[in-house]
């Protein structure tokens, strides 16, 4: 019964109503291989055992009071988190948007003590970073944006992975005041960039006395075989943007910061009635907890690089496979032509896969994943890639 819905998003005629692991059952019983995690959230599986039995507590004793007050589940997880990522400061939320949102106003913000009044942040095509007003305009898609101009201004776009034109544009501009990237574009196909080029830009920004924020919406929280994305590249950013699978499903963002944006915000200039509640909070509290004492950051990386070469393998000189790009258990596979059919013929196939950029198959599964899963995995992906470019 759809029909009450704003239909914002096309959905499959499927509902789940059950989960364990990597899998999912839907009302008719049917088993699922979930490749997706719900977009990246569900890191580890669903019905984690720890994770069900920190709700189950926390709901049982206070589930909200309000950031009027202490919340010592949320100040255990600020310290587990900067302690882990070398930051400073969180700031909870929802959302990643509203993450997002946050790191935007901290840039302004640093921007207009710095005696700058139309502060400009840097950020790059193909990206994405949220659906509100702000973070659409942050975005580097201008289909997602259709209709809902005009956009909010102070945001200038420049192709990723390229140091130059953001060195460029910093020499052009003085009104920059912030370089805003995801360290590897989920939504824009899985792009992953040059292997020194996030230490490039944190020089530069470093250089010329800007903020460099990070958006970890998707790669933070051991995604990508580290437990933060940035760390591959030996650095620390001045604002870290959080989600998805910080909560393993319940609702919760952060905002993280450092150096030069550490004390910029103060009481009245940013809040949130619901953000980092003892529930939302006992749940990441969880999830940080596995994922340290189990290791998954290893675990991720190790098992996707094992992903990603089983791919190649079974891919390998198949006509229309353009690339294979993962880093830990993110991983593209790009087509030589659109292939959003892909996603009902994987549901057909009992297998959770997602289509972005057009042609790219997104796999985002549980950083925890076994490997006899990851095998099923394997073989229902190449299976549906190979029969889907023969039919033309």
């Amino acid at each position: 019964m759809t029909e009450y819905l704003i239909p914002t998003y096309s959905r499959q005629e499927v509902a789940f109503n059950k989960g364990e692991g990597s899998w999912l059952w839907d009302e008719q019983e049917n088993k699922y291989l979930d490749a997706l995690s719900g977009i990246a959230v569900c890191g580890l599986g669903h019905s984690h055992p720890a994770v069900t039995a920190a709700i189950q507590k926390q709901a049982a004793e206070v589930i909200h009071t309000s950031n009027l007050y202490r919340i010592p589940q949320q100040e255990k997880l600020a310290e587990t988190i900067c302690k882990l990522s070398g930051m400073e400061a969180a700031f909870f939320c929802n959302s990643g948007a509203e993450a997002n949102e946050a790191a935007i106003k901290i840039a302004r913000i640093f921007g207009n003590l710095n005696g700058i009044q139309l502060p400009t942040i840097i950020v790059a095509h193909k990206s994405f970073h949220g659906r509100t007003m702000a973070t659409l305009s942050a975005t580097g898609n201008e289909k997602v944006k259709l209709g809902f101009e005009p956009m909010v201004s102070g945001f200038t776009h420049v192709n990723y992975n390229d140091v130059d034109a953001i060195k460029t544009e910093i020499q052009n501009n003085s009104n920059v005041v912030a370089v805003m990237l995801e360290p590897i574009q989920g939504e824009g196909g899985v792009n992953v960039p040059d292997k020194d080029y996030l230490k490039a830009i944190k020089e530069l920004c470093d250089e010329n006395n800007l903020l460099l924020i990070l958006d970890e919406i998707q790669t933070g929280i051991a995604r990508t075989g580290k437990v933060f994305a940035f760390q591959h590249s030996n650095i620390i950013p001045d604002v870290l943007t959080l989600a998805k699978g910080l909560g393993n499903g319940t609702a919760i963002g952060a905002c993280v910061v450092s150096g030069k944006a550490n004390n910029l915000l103060y009481p009245g200039t940013h809040g949130s009635t619901f953000g980092g509640n003892p529930l939302a909070c006992a749940a990441a509290n969880a999830v940080m907890e596995t994922i340290v004492n189990e290791k998954l950051d290893a675990n991720a990386a190790i098992l996707g690089d094992q992903i990603a070469a089983s791919f190649a393998k079974k891919l390998a000189d198949t006509p229309g496979v353009i690339n294979i790009r993962n880093k830990g258990m993110m991983f593209g596979i790009e087509l030589g032509r659109p292939c959003s059919d892909l996603v009902k013929q994987g549901l057909d196939n009992g297998i959770l896969i997602n289509v972005t950029a057009n042609s790219v198959v997104r796999l985002l599964p549980p950083i925890n994943m076994n490997e006899e899963d990851a095998a099923i995995m394997v073989d229902k992906v190449v299976a549906l890639i190979k029969g889907f470019l023969k039919e033309e």
